[in-house]
């Protein structure tokens, strides 16, 4: 069992085992549920002698205990999910108020265990089958405030996961307003550490972040509606001590898309409370007689194996249990996208010349951007009016997938739904489907206003205009695209009882139409975008098995971005392209091979006119993807190892990919500026074995230099490999790459 629950006269003792991890609790004899331990697997272990209790000036005792029992005090104890206003003044997770009052004092009533893993309605969470999984529901009560508070624990053994969410009741007569729901609390002892998080900006998303953790508060959080370009719902708690190969780390994601808070405290002895969810402020949700309130789902993962040990397990958990629909499993086609090659200026003939010759290189799928309906031919217009522009595209838009089809390629589109422009005609129609205060100017971003999905009305709109597109024509990929974030947060309709609702019950409805589109649309590839990585998040891969990393394509730039990334989400959710040069973001002109090893740690395709190069790279575009095709689930699939940092342009950023059964592996290397008489590099590969021999083959790099280098050495031992390392090809020029393919020799000699 999973779970399992142990009974000591008064007390109770929960313990979650996972295959490597243990996870327990206790019920006091107080009624109090108290955190005892997240770490490493222990066996057969009461832990509970962890904790401990002293009287603490200014930390007071609770009242049933009396004035003589000054030892026992919430706050300095760790608890599961801590209340507000009754003696602990750390951060609480839940904040209720009734007729004014907000002190909540929750306590343990009953639990249960089940087969099976959890399921949120509205919301989207891990999944598993029956046999895989185990759920843990404890009910705390606050007896006397009529609230009732559900938490949920989905314990995964075999991938190393445990999930957390609540379901907070009211069980009063009269409503309630809760003002603070957050998902999870995790205390965590005495002891350093260090907190990891993934901060950026647009165009430069998710940059690691490494601090201390000092005495206060640490804080990551987005209010921007989404989960954003600046922050990521995803952070990590590290020994300091902690390296990508040794050393204990906890993660915690957060399932959710919208505006949310990650904060760690230090308190003043020195232990630490980690907690997360929907951000507070703004939020406020009227809780109705009866009523209940789902909090989103937080994925806590451990190991004392390094961050790459505990990135691995966030991969094979979103590949196997977040990720939905035909393409979780299924090859992804290889694409081009035309935004970089025509951006507004298109038609049916020019989409058929850029598809032609994606074809013979062996492209697989085009994607028509932005611009094909209404009137659009800037950003300015026509977004809401999902009708198409047959005179811009010179015919029907089944037409012009006709065209597509008939070259062997399949046919995608670009949607930007969420999005409403002020000269469209369903804003002439509906302005008060925007999101905007009465009687105010509303602030615009990219010219556009923002959709009130909270509303069924226009989440039913978008559904059938969505619908009448793709049913028109064999459209087998949608981008879903949100350009701009939310202000001005108003609804004028009427399913909000406060305007504090408006931003999470926007996410629901946002959930909600994506949950009936990929129902109806199964076999299509979803494709999720905001401005590129501005929702790049794991409720967001619940619906869209691939995320498009970033709106910066330059090759250089994307090597930081995508090893940021992968601390959190796996490869296979990672869209990345090759682009055109000089890059339409940073201007730099960088190598076609670079370019092409950096968008094949991802799900790998071109945006760029194939028309515009030259035969040499005409053949270098062949050859990437019929390597990327043959190496398919060795990327997608496989282990995957930073092997260095990200930081120092001047040296090799090094990545790997290896099989599970470590009989062939991939390296990558990118070095994104040259520098004068540089020092020599050399790397150490991972998951090989250190008795096999390997056959070294240079797949591609940026010059010559290199393989001249590689071609004296074929075969090189896994020990060797691993512990000695393998020297990296000195060679000039910015941007400069290698790209390594290593497979096991039947031939030991």
């Amino acid at each position: 069992m999973a779970i399992q629950i142990t009974e000591v006269g008064q007390e109770t003792l929960i313990t979650l085992q996972t295959r490597q991890t243990t996870y327990q609790m206790k019920v006091d004899e107080y009624g109090t549920l108290l955190h005892v331990y997240y770490g490493e697997r222990v066996e057969g272990e009461d832990l509970s002698y962890l904790l401990r209790m002293r009287d603490r000036a200014f930390s007071p005792n609770p009242s049933e205990l009396g004035i003589q029992i000054r030892e026992y005090s919430l706050d300095i104890l760790p608890q599961e999910y801590p209340g507000t206003d009754v003696g602990d003044f750390r951060q609480s997770a839940l904040q209720v108020r009734i007729a004014g009052y907000t002190g909540l004092k929750l306590q343990f009533q009953r639990l249960q265990v089940s087969k099976g893993k959890y399921t949120l309605e509205g919301l989207p969470a891990v999944y598993a089958d029956r046999d895989r999984a185990e759920t843990l529901r404890i009910w705390m009560e606050d007896e006397n405030a009529g609230i009732s508070v559900c938490l949920l624990y989905g314990v995964l053994p075999e991938a190393d996961v445990i999930t957390r969410a609540c379901e907070v009741t009211n069980e009063r007569s009269d409503a309630v307003l809760l003002e603070k729901v957050l998902s999870a609390s995790l205390d965590l002892p005495p002891e350093p550490f260090d907190w990891i998080t993934f901060s950026g900006r647009h165009e430069m998303e998710r940059q690691p972040v490494r601090e201390p953790l000092y005495p206060g508060i640490h804080a990551v959080e987005s209010r921007r509606g989404y989960s954003s370009h600046q922050a990521n719902p995803f952070v990590i708690a590290a020994a300091p001590d902690t390296t990508e190969d040794n050393g204990f780390c906890i993660g915690a994601e957060l399932v959710y898309s919208g505006c949310f808070l990650a904060l760690a405290e230090r308190s003043q002895f020195e232990d630490v409370r980690l907690v997360m969810g929907i951000h507070p402020e703004d939020f406020s949700w009227e809780l109705a007689p009866g009523e209940s309130f789902n909090a989103p789902e937080v994925i806590f993962t451990c190991t004392g194996k390094g961050l790459n040990a505990l990135s691995r397990n966030y991969h094979r958990l979103y590949r196997n249990h977040v990720c939905r629909g035909k393409y979780k499993d299924v090859r992804r086609p290889v694409l081009i996208n035309n935004w970089e090659a025509t951006y507004f200026d298109f038609d049916g003939d020019k989409i058929e010349a850029i598809a032609r010759k994606a074809a013979e290189l062996g492209v697989e799928l085009l994607v028509l951007d932005d611009g094909w309906f209404g009137k659009r031919n800037d950003d300015r217009s026509s977004l809401g009016d999902w009708f198409v522009n047959e005179a811009k595209l010179k015919g029907t838009i089944r037409e012009v997938v006709q065209r597509v089809n008939a070259l062997g390629m399949k046919f995608g589109l670009w949607f930007e739904p969420e999005m409403v422009s002020e000269d469209s005609c369903l804003y002439r129609e509906h302005p008060e489907w925007a999101l905007q205060v009465p009687g105010r100017e509303p602030a615009r971003g990219r010219g556009q206003l923002v959709l009130d999905l909270s509303r069924q009305d226009v989440r039913d709109y978008l559904f059938e205009q969505i619908c009448s597109v793709l049913d028109s024509a064999n459209i087998e990929y949608v981008k879903w695209d949100a350009n701009r974030h939310l202000t001005d947060v108003y609804s004028a309709g009427e399913q909000c009882r406060s305007q504090g609702e408006v931003r999470h019950r926007y996410i629901l409805g946002l959930y909600e139409l994506l949950e009936r589109l990929t129902a109806r649309y199964p076999d299509i590839l979803w494709e999720g975008c905001s401005g590129g990585g501005g929702r790049f998040d794991a409720g967001m891969l619940y619906y869209h098995p691939q995320i498009w990393c970033s709106d910066n394509t330059d090759a250089a730039a994307r090597v930081r971005i995508q090893h940021g990334t992968s601390y959190g989400y796996p490869i296979s959710a990672v869209g990345a392209l090759v682009s055109a040069v000089p890059n339409h973001q940073t201007g730099r002109v960088t190598p076609l091979v670079t370019r092409g090893i950096t968008a094949m740690s991802g799900t790998f395709g071109f945006i760029l006119d194939l028309n515009r190069l030259t035969e040499e790279e005409k053949e270098e575009v062949r050859r990437q993807i019929a390597d990327f095709k043959e190496m398919y689930e060795l990327i997608q699939w496989g282990l995957y190892f930073r092997l260095t940092g990200a930081d120092d342009p001047y040296r090799y950023t090094c990545w790997e990919f290896a099989a599970e059964d470590g009989t062939e592996a991939l390296l990558q290397a990118v070095r994104p500026l040259a520098e004068a008489n540089s020092p020599h590099q050399t790397v150490r590969l991972q998951g090989l074995k250190e008795e096999a021999v390997y056959e070294l083959k240079l797949l591609r790099s940026s010059s010559s230099e290199a393989d001249l280098f590689y071609r004296k050495r074929r075969r090189i031992s896994g020990a060797a490999l691993m512990k000695a390392g393998l020297p990296l090809a000195q060679q000039t020029g910015d941007a400069q790459s290698l790209q390594i393919y290593l497979k096991e020799s039947q031939d030991r000699r």
